[in-house]
């Protein structure tokens, strides 16, 4: 699924007052902070992710990893923070987008 600009305008809106879910620190993506990010995902569909991570290849090659492994598209990046968007096959809030 491609989102459109016109979606994503829409999806930074929706994002903009939402609080990170997940938090990659100094570890990075360990197993264990993958499989809570699934169910995260699952639950949630448009989620924060803040990276402290090194620098800006280390942070976007982590949100590239977890959209690869998700199917997640990235909304948004702006500094340490991600906005990432998987839509739920059945029962999303988010059928009208």
């Amino acid at each position: 699924m491609s989102l459109t600009e016109q979606q994503k305008k829409r999806l930074r809106g929706m994002g903009h007052n939402l609080k990170p879910v997940i938090l990659v620190g100094a570890g990075g993506l360990s197993e264990s902070l993958l499989e809570e990010f699934d169910r995260s995902l699952a639950h949630h569909e448009l989620m924060k992710i803040k990276i402290s991570l090194g620098d800006r290849e280390r942070r976007d090659a982590a949100l590239q990893q977890l959209c690869e492994r998700s199917g997640a598209e990235l909304v948004q990046r702006v500094g340490n923070t991600g906005l990432l968007f998987l839509k739920k096959p059945r029962h999303s809030r988010f059928d009208a987008l």
